[in-house]
C-alpha cells in the first residue's frame, strides 16, 4: 500500500468508528496518488440515502454529496486533516446530512 491508501484507510476507519450503522456501504478509495503530494478520495453511502465522496488534497479535506457528475459539498469546520478533531467534523457530517433527510425516513429507521 502507498502513503495515499495507508492514510485513506485510517480516515475511513475513523469514520466507520464514529458513524456507525449509518454508513451503509463498504467504502471505496479511489484516485489516489502518492507524488508530488498525497492525494485521495473515498466514496461510501450513508443512511441508505445520500452517495458521499470525501475529497483529500494535500491535507485539505472535506464531503460532498454526489449528484451525477458533480458534487453538493458539505459546510465543515474542520478543513485540514492534521489539525482537525474527528469527533467534530464527523458530527457536523451528520448533522448536515440529516438537515437534508426527511424525519420520517430519519425515526423509521432508528436514527432519530
Amino acid at each position: 500500500m502507498n502513503k495515499a491508501e495507508v492514510l485513506a484507510s485510517k480516515v475511513s476507519d475513523e469514520i466507520e468508528e464514529r458513524l456507525g450503522d449509518k454508513i451503509s456501504s463498504s467504502f471505496s478509495i479511489c484516485k489516489t496518488q502518492d507524488e508530488p503530494w498525497i492525494e485521495f478520495s473515498i466514496e461510501f453511502s450513508a443512511y441508505n440515502f445520500f452517495n458521499i465522496i470525501l475529497n483529500y488534497d494535500r491535507g485539505s479535506f472535506g464531503c460532498s454529496i454526489v449528484n451525477g457528475s458533480l458534487g453538493v459539498a458539505l459546510p465543515n469546520t474542520q478543513k485540514w486533516y492534521d489539525k482537525a478533531n474527528m469527533d467534530i467534523f464527523c458530527k457536523e457530517l451528520q448533522e448536515q446530512l440529516e438537515l437534508r433527510i426527511p424525519d420520517k425516513f430519519l425515526v423509521y429507521n432508528g436514527w432519530k
